[in-house]
C-alpha cells in the first residue's frame, strides 16, 4: 500500500543546513571552520540569560497571548521610536515563534493561494520555499550587481501583475542595503499598485556604511518582520516580531492561535532585558566590522575579487566563476580539502547561484584569520 505524500512538503531543502550537517559530521575527525551558517557566535546577553534563570525558578511559563506577552510588544514599540524615530503603536506589534513564524504568518494572512509574490534572487531562500508550500507563487526577479542586488521599478514594471512584493534590507546573502529615498520609491509604488509589500529587517543593527531606514517610516500597510536572532544574538531563543497593518491584526492572531498557540514564554520575558544590552550588542557589531575588514582585505588577495557590497549583515557574498561554474562542488571541496564551510550561491539564487558563494563573518576573529590561512594554502 503507498500512502500519499503532500506535495507542499515537496519544496527544495534549505542547503546551508545539508552544509553545517556533513560539516557537523567531518569535525568528529578534524578541526572545521563554520563559514556558512548565518548565526553569531556570540551568547545571548548577559542581562537575557540573568532575567531567564530568574524566571524559572519562580515562574511556571504557562501560555501567553498568541499575540505575545504584553510588555514585550510595549517595548518594542518604545525601540521603534529610540532606534528609528517613529511611531509604531503597540497594537500593531505581533510577537512570533522566530521571524520564520513571522513570514509564515505574514504570507498566510495577506496571500490566497495562486497569488503572484515578487522576491528578488540571490534572496533568502525560505521566502519562496514557504509561499510554494502555501500556493503561493513566488515570482523571481534577478538582480545583479549593477542593481546592488536589490529591486527596482523597472524591474518590479517588467514581471506584470503581482499581489505582494518581498525586500530585505541588509539582505542575505548579499549584505545590500536599500538607501531611504529608494526605500520610499519602492513603498510609493506597492501603495499605487495595490502590491503588499512585506519587508524582512533582522539584521537591522548590523550596519557599516550607514543606519537603516525602517519600511515603518513610510507605510501603514507593509508588513514588517524582525528578530531576536541576528542584531539581539538570541537565535536559539526563537523568537521574533512582526509591525503589522491594522485590518491583518485579527486574521494573523487566528493563525497565531491555530499554528502556535502563543511564542515561547521564557524567551519573551527574557527579551525584555534585551534593550539594556545595547552597549554589550554593539560590541558584537564590532567584531563582525572587524572581520568584514579581514576578509575584503584578504579575500581578494585568494583571487576572490568580485564580492557584492556589505553593507549590512555578517555576509560576503564572493562571484567565483572565475574558478567555477558548480558552486556546490566548489564548496564541498572547500570543505574537504580546506575544511572550511562555506555556502553555495545556489541556495540563494536558482539562476545564477551556481557561480557565486557565501561566507558568514559571524564568528570569531580567530576563525576568519584562519579561514583565510587555510584557503591561501588550498590548490583550487
Amino acid at each position: 500500500m503507498t500512502l500519499k505524500i503532500a506535495r507542499r512538503g515537496m519544496i527544495d531543502p534549505f542547503i546551508v543546513m545539508d552544509v553545517m550537517r556533513e560539516a557537523n559530521q567531518l569535525s568528529e575527525n578534524t578541526k572545521i571552520v563554520h563559514l556558512e551558517v548565518g548565526q553569531p557566535s556570540t551568547p545571548a546577553p548577559a542581562k537575557v540569560i540573568e532575567a531567564a534563570k530568574k524566571l524559572l525558578d519562580k515562574d511556571r511559563l504557562g501560555y501567553t497571548d498568541s499575540l505575545g506577552l504584553l510588555q514585550l510588544r510595549k517595548r518594542i514599540s518604545k525601540y521603534y521610536g529610540e532606534f528609528y524615530g517613529v511611531s509604531v503603536p503597540l497594537e500593531r506589534m505581533v510577537i512570533t515563534t522566530g521571524s520564520s513564524g513571522a513570514f509564515l504568518l505574514a504570507f498566510a494572512s495577506a496571500f490566497d493561494p495562486g497569488d503572484r509574490v515578487a522576491l528578488t534572487v540571490p534572496g533568502y531562500p525560505a521566502y519562496r520555499n514557504i509561499l510554494i508550500a502555501l500556493g503561493i507563487e513566488p515570482v523571481i526577479i534577478e538582480t545583479s550587481v549593477k542593481e546592488r542586488f536589490q529591486p527596482t521599478i523597472k524591474l518590479l514594471e517588467d514581471v506584470g501583475n503581482i499581489d505582494g512584493l518581498i525586500i530585505a534590507s541588509p539582505s542575505n546573502p548579499t549584505g545590500s542595503m536599500i538607501d531611504s529615498e529608494r526605500l520610499r520609491v519602492l513603498v510609493e509604488w506597492c501603495d499605487e499598485n495595490s502590491v503588499r509589500m512585506i519587508s524582512d529587517e533582522i539584521y537591522h543593527g548590523i550596519n557599516y556604511v550607514s543606519p537603516p531606514t525602517t519600511v515603518a517610516k513610510f507605510s501603514k500597510s507593509a508588513i514588517i518582520i524582525n528578530s531576536f536572532s541576528k542584531y539581539f544574538s538570541m537565535t536559539g531563543w526563537r523568537l521574533g516580531w512582526m509591525v503589522t497593518p491594522q485590518e491583518l491584526i485579527r486574521p494573523i492572531e487566528c493563525l497565531a492561535q491555530n499554528l502556535f498557540i502563543s511564542p515561547p514564554t521564557l524567551s519573551q520575558y527574557a527579551a525584555i532585558a534585551s534593550f539594556n544590552c545595547i552597549n554589550e550588542l554593539e560590541r558584537n557589531v564590532d567584531n563582525y566590522r572587524t572581520n568584514r575588514e579581514i576578509l575584503l582585505e584578504e579575500l581578494p588577495k585568494l583571487g576572490f575579487k568580485k564580492i557584492a557590497p556589505v553593507d549590512g549583515a555578517f555576509y560576503i557574498y564572493v562571484d567565483v566563476s572565475n574558478f567555477t561554474s558548480d558552486s556546490t562542488s566548489f564548496c564541498q571541496r572547500m570543505l574537504q580539502e580546506a575544511n572550511v564551510a562555506a555556502t553555495p550561491g545556489v541556495d540563494f539564487d536558482p539562476l545564477n547561484g551556481k557561480y557565486f558563494i557565501r561566507f558568514s563573518f559571524a564568528g570569531a576573529e580567530s576563525d576568519i584569520r584562519e579561514a583565510c590561512k587555510r584557503l591561501s594554502a588550498w590548490s583550487y
